[in-house]
C-alpha cells in the first residue's frame, strides 16, 4: 500500500476542518480553552502534546492496518 500526496492533502484538509469545528461552534468556550491552555507550563504542554501524538500514531496504524 503506497501513500499518495493526495492522501496527506486529504487528511490536512480534514484537520482543518475539525480544528474549526470548535471556535465556529463555540466562539467564548475555544477563548477560555486556549486562556487555561497558555496558562499551563512547557512541560505539561510538552505531555500533552506527546500525548495527543502517540493517540494519533495508535489510530493511524489500525486505519492503516
Amino acid at each position: 500500500m503506497s501513500l499518495e500526496w493526495s492522501d496527506l492533502a486529504g487528511a490536512l484538509a480534514l484537520l482543518l476542518v475539525i480544528e474549526g469545528l470548535l471556535p465556529f461552534a463555540n466562539p467564548a468556550g475555544m477563548k477560555r480553552t486556549l486562556a487555561r491552555v497558555a496558562a499551563l507550563g512547557e512541560r505539561e504542554l510538552r505531555i500533552a502534546g506527546f500525548a495527543t501524538m502517540l493517540v494519533g500514531l495508535v489510530l493511524l496504524f489500525f486505519v492503516r492496518a
